[in-house]
């Protein structure tokens, strides 16, 4: 701990002189002082004062870089100082009214109230600046050892003051791998209807950095079982009633759980949002298309059509900024359509088509195309994976002949136009699609032929002037 605080010390250290000379209490607080014991403190350091929001302001306004005051309704002041991001809050216990979505702030005085209204024990934990004495009533280092998430007081006060919590809890242990105390697991169970009036907002948040963790299925796990995922993603749990149409897993639920853990193993720079949002959503429309077909087999024919529009909903109720929810909507409508085209009998039309439609997820697409081979047959997974090789290879090869991110028909608007003596107009766009979807079944086949195609198909449709 002593090392950990040699790389904080100049900052906390002045910053707690500071206010100690004004005759104002501060200390490390939360995540920030959890981090440290864990080895895995950034740049974000949390604080926490007897000092109101006013008077922070005025203490550390020469002394920071920048300031920002965008959280200070409900006690929170930020700042910059160097490389160090600061979040100043006064000691504080919030609360939810039960008809209102928005907590309540109630001021408090001193450090070990601040630190009993903290959401976990582990989080209770707190370094009184600039002596650094460490301050530790409710065993959150106990519970760090232990793994644990345990509530400082009495679990269902907590979830009470704030429902958000219970959210934290999974979030913890998909970020921390931390498992839920018992008692605090069976308060979320109780009060999981509570989740009802906090903000889609704040809700989202939550279930991002949970989807983002290190451990994404345990914290999963938690919200399904607790019957929180009810109300904040009840597409989940509806997953448990299904079988897949391989009969190979116990339930479409488990078999999303393992396609999203795979789709996480094959990321190549951290944690990539909209793929694991995807991999998480891709089955969802299979609840509603569930038929029993001859012979005892099920189907769930146009499920990724389903899918996705469920998962526009769910993420646009979710309040989730609109390039996420189209990007993630998309890969789930397309994640079924590498299957379409048999073993591997693609023709460069197809592969024209696959790369079109997959536009800048194509990356994406791939990786949760072989994410969802979840089969426990190994040569059927093996004929999979050589089979998609085989379509990538070819799409390598298309591209560098063709440049297949950059495909327009051979003739633009201005050339169609004249050539049908027609103005701009929705005949327009009905020739530049026959055209794009000619360029995509022939390849390049000269600015002659396409204008002869063209001619041909106007005369057809009785567009030649």
């Amino acid at each position: 701990m002593s090392e950990l605080f040699r790389k904080i010390a100049p900052v906390v250290d002045e910053l707690g002189e500071l206010f100690a000379a004004r005759g104002y209490e501060i200390a490390l607080v939360g995540g920030s002082v959890r981090d440290v014991f864990l080895g895995r403190i950034g740049n974000d350091l949390d604080l926490t004062t007897d000092a109101r929001p006013e008077t922070v302001l005025e203490l550390i306004r020469d002394w920071a870089d920048s300031i920002w005051t965008i959280g200070i309704d409900f006690g929170t002041v930020g700042a910059r100082k160097g490389n160090w991001l600061l979040e100043i809050t006064t000691y504080r216990s919030e609360s939810y009214d039960p008809k209102s979505r928005k907590p309540e702030v109630v001021y408090g005085d001193t450090l070990e109230g601040d630190l009993a209204r903290r959401d976990f024990a582990i989080n209770a934990m707190a370094l009184r600046l600039p002596g650094r004495e460490f301050v530790d009533p409710h065993g959150g280092l106990d519970d760090l050892h232990a793994k644990a998430l345990r509530t400082p007081g009495p679990p269902e006060r907590s979830f009470d003051d704030d429902p958000l919590r219970m959210l934290r809890a999974a979030r913890f242990a998909s970020q921390l791998g931390f498992t839920v105390d018992r008692a605090a697991f069976a308060a979320m169970t109780e009060m999981s209807g509570r989740i009802e009036i906090v903000s889609a907002e704040r809700i989202r948040d939550e279930l991002d950095k949970l989807i983002c963790g290190d451990h994404p299925r345990d914290g999963l796990r938690i919200l399904v079982e607790s019957g929180l995922a009810a109300y904040v993603l009840p597409e989940l749990p509806k997953l448990r009633l299904e079988i897949d149409e391989h009969h190979r897993h116990k339930d479409v639920y488990e078999h999303t759980l393992i396609v999203l853990e795979q789709a996480v193993g094959l990321e190549e720079s951290g944690p990539d949002r909209v793929l694991r949002w995807a991999a998480l959503l891709h089955d969802v429309g299979k609840p509603k298309t569930r038929r029993h077909e001859a012979g005892g087999r099920v189907s769930f024919h146009h499920h990724e059509v389903v899918g996705a529009q469920l998962t526009k909903k769910r993420l646009t109720e979710l309040r989730f900024p609109k390039d996420v929810v189209a990007d993630v909507s998309r890969l789930v409508e397309l994640h079924l359509r590498f299957h379409g085209y048999g073993s591997g009998e693609w023709t460069d039309s197809a592969v024209r088509r696959y790369v079109r439609d997959a536009g800048h997820l194509l990356e994406r697409l791939h990786k949760l195309t072989r994410a969802d081979c979840t089969t426990r047959n190994r040569r059927k997974a093996q004929l999979l994976s050589r089979t998609y090789d085989q379509l990538e290879e070819r799409i390598a090869r298309l591209a560098e002949e063709e440049e297949l991110s950059k495909i327009r028909p051979e003739l633009d608007g201005n050339e169609i136009q004249e050539v049908l003596g027609v103005p701009p107009g929705p005949a327009v766009g009905r020739a530049y699609k026959f055209l794009l979807d000619l360029r995509m079944d022939q390849g390049i086949i000269g600015k002659e032929a396409a204008t002869e195609a063209l001619r041909g198909w106007a005369a057809e449709n009785g567009l030649l002037s």
